[in-house]
Formats: C-alpha cells, sequence, structure tokens
C-alpha cells in the first residue's frame, strides 16, 4: 500500500458511481485495547460484503482523508483514511494506518464480492 493521492482516488470513486457495489468497512481501535490498557475501551465496527450504489463519491482532507458516498437514502462516511492499494485494477482498496502502522479503519469497495 502506499500513501493515498486524494486525485486517483477520486478517479476511482467517479468511475464506480452508480453502479451495485460490495462494501467492506471496518474501524477498529485494536482487539487488546482494554486489555493493554483498563482505561480504554475496545472498539470495533465491521460490514463485509453489504451491497451498495451511490451517486456521489467524494475524497476530502490534507491527510488523513475522508471519503463520503451519497446513497438514495444516505451516507457512508469513513475518516482516517492514509493509504490506498496502487496495484487494484478492480477494485477500491483503503486503509488508515496509526503512526505504529496498525490498522485502524478500512474502506473497500468491489463489483464482485470479497
Amino acid at each position: 500500500m502506499e500513501l493515498i493521492k486524494p486525485e486517483v482516488v477520486q478517479r476511482v470513486l467517479d468511475l464506480m458511481k452508480e453502479q451495485d457495489l460490495y462494501i467492506h468497512l471496518e474501524m477498529t481501535n485494536g482487539a487488546y485495547a482494554a486489555h493493554l490498557d483498563k482505561s480504554k475501551i475496545a472498539a470495533a465496527t465491521f460490514i463485509r460484503n453489504g451491497v451498495i450504489r451511490y451517486s456521489h463519491g467524494s475524497i476530502a482532507g490534507k491527510g488523513p482523508y475522508r471519503v463520503g458516498l451519497k446513497l438514495e437514502h444516505g451516507w457512508v462516511y469513513s475518516e482516517g483514511l492514509t493509504h490506498y492499494d496502487e496495484t487494484e485494477t478492480e477494485r477500491l482498496i483503503l486503509a488508515g494506518h496509526d503512526n505504529d502502522g496498525k490498522l485502524l479503519v478500512s474502506l473497500q469497495l468491489s463489483r464482485e464480492p470479497f
């Protein structure tokens, strides 16, 4: 993965709009956050292979970035994104990593299930 280039991500978001897509979206502060520090609460969100269709998608920020996808009846929004998989040609794979390289957030879109 490499650091996000907003213009590349925006181009892919524009190409994927108005199509049924599979989404993978997750956020975590680490499964062991509470185990290692009792003052922290472990938190996570996960959806895989949900089907969405968006009419408008955009990336914003100066890094870390945020991506918003306008759905017919709402929004999908992900913040804290830092990297993308530059080798992907059929999917959009975005991730946010902390300063230690640990995954914090992931947003992935594909025409095929994950």
